[in-house]
């Protein structure tokens, strides 16, 4: 296999970007929902890094293709490799 060139990974950081966009975008609309609702700002502190944390983690396996299978088949049960 040979290794991404350097198109592919710019291609791979914008499709991963754009695939955890929308979550991001759902945590960060909830968090200033409940803000307007009149939660105490500090609650905003505690409610935002797991929101940031999961999508910087969803990135990260969209990134590197963690998700994806790329054709490679798993060697069958007795296959000895060479």
């Amino acid at each position: 296999m040979s290794a991404p060139t350097e198109t592919e990974v710019t291609l791979n950081r914008k499709q991963a970007a754009l695939a955890v966009a929308p979550f991001l975008a759902l945590g960060l609309a909830n968090l200033v929902l409940l803000l307007f609702w009149g939660l105490d700002p500090l609650w905003g502190f505690m409610i935002f890094p797991p929101i940031l944390f999961i999508s910087v983690l969803g990135w990260i396996a969209f990134r590197t293709g963690f998700i994806r299978n790329q054709g490679e088949e798993s060697p069958e049960p007795g296959d000895e490799l060479a």
